[in-house]
């Protein structure tokens, strides 16, 4: 099938960066309007052989089917950024080399971190993420172990923290998670799900939040119909339906994920300068409810949350596509078909790919037959 541009044609809006002076390298934080993560180069890491996304926006989008390498790519980008978060966080007296290892192991669990490196590439793996005026790298070879000795950073860490939300929920996990991963020491839930139910055992925190927080947990709420509570004395998470309380594990898929989201703005775990790596934000949604988690994304994406969405949802890609329109915003986009990495952007117009194509295809037969 042919582009699917929009009307009038035309590129993307000029990028925030374009109008500011180049800096020195100093504090993490940036102003809300601009993306934390400016750009990313990776070779070798796995299925990904060879990628320079560079441009980024407040929302990005990572398209393709099942397998194609967007989990994967959502880890290595949350790995690095996360490392950089707890390196001389708090008592942590880790070198960051040890963070990033630590990281990379626990997340992707391989027997040593150098079962990372691409089969068959001559060359190490290698990683650079741009955070504003700051560059954070690393290399190593396929018989690293667990040292990476090639890592190269400006000595800062950052204050806001970033969050992977995977896309099986986990409030019904929460303490079979916590218990194989803190006190076993065990493979099984990988450091996105640990990391991740760690930040709902903080507490909702009162007083006035943030404006577009606010407005977000009023939808989300609406959207629950409820309140999803951890009980202390218990030990477990409930969902609560007026003087109602149902098992979690009872409560639909849909109403767990829209309570973490729900969570993690009223503990404030997550706040402006956070970044959010959302994997199939569709998961056990409807359409309508997916409409609206998306607007809530844009909606915090505007306070200066930086969001890496992965789906395969036509539902999610033509509403990142209408709010591109309508905003005039630019939401860069990467197209995995088969083993190619294709850079595009939705305010140019829907791209090529197979699950759009496929779901234009359905679409046509249905028109086809209703009319026969």
């Amino acid at each position: 099938m042919g582009k699917r541009k929009k009307d009038g044609g035309g590129g993307p809006p000029p990028h925030p960066l374009d109008s500011m002076e180049a800096g020195g390298s100093g504090d993490a934080r940036r102003p809300p309007s601009l993306p934390v993560v400016d750009g990313v180069k990776i070779k070798n890491f796995g299925p990904i052989r060879d990628l320079d996304w560079q441009r980024l926006g407040k929302i990005n989008l990572i398209i393709g089917e099942n397998g194609a390498g967007k989990t994967f790519l959502l880890k290595a980008l949350y790995c690095s950024l996360r490392a950089l978060e707890d390196f001389k966080r708090g008592n942590d007296p880790r070198s960051i080399n040890d963070i990033l290892c630590d990281k990379l192991y626990w997340t992707y669990q391989a027997d040593k971190i150098g079962d990372l490196v691409s089969k068959g590439a001559g060359e190490q793996l290698s990683c650079l993420l741009k955070v504003g005026d700051r560059h954070f790298s690393y290399k190593f070879g396929k018989d690293t172990v667990k040292n990476i000795v090639r890592v190269e950073h400006d000595g800062l860490g950052r204050e806001e923290r970033s969050m992977f939300l995977p896309a099986k929920e986990v409030l019904s996990l929460y303490r079979l998670i916590l218990d194989s991963r803190d006190q076993d020491h065990l493979f099984g839930f990988d450091d996105t799900y640990l990391d991740l139910v760690r930040a709902l055992r903080a507490p909702t925190r009162q007083g006035r939040n943030f404006p577009e927080f606010a407005e977000s947990r009023g939808v989300l709420e609406a959207m629950l119909g409820g309140r999803v509570e951890y009980d202390e004395n218990a030990k477990v998470w409930q969902f609560k339906k007026g003087n109602q309380k149902f098992s979690i594990g009872v409560t639909a898929e849909g109403v767990k994920k829209i309570a973490i989201l729900d969570t993690l703005l009223g503990n404030r775990y997550i706040r402006p300068q956070s970044v959010i790596f959302f994997d199939e934000p569709e998961s056990a949604l409807h359409p309508e409810a997916i409409s609206k988690l998306i607007d809530i994304i844009a909606t915090l994406s505007e306070r200066g949350i930086q969001f890496f969405l992965a789906s395969h949802s036509y539902f999610v890609i033509n509403k990142l596509f209408l709010i591109a329109r309508q905003k005039k915003m630019s939401i860069p986009m990467l197209s995995i078909t088969g083993d190619k990495w294709i850079q595009d952007d939705l305010i140019n117009g829907m791209p090529d790919n197979p699950i759009i194509d496929e779901t234009i295809r359905l679409y046509r037969e249905e028109v086809e037959i209703n009319l026969s």
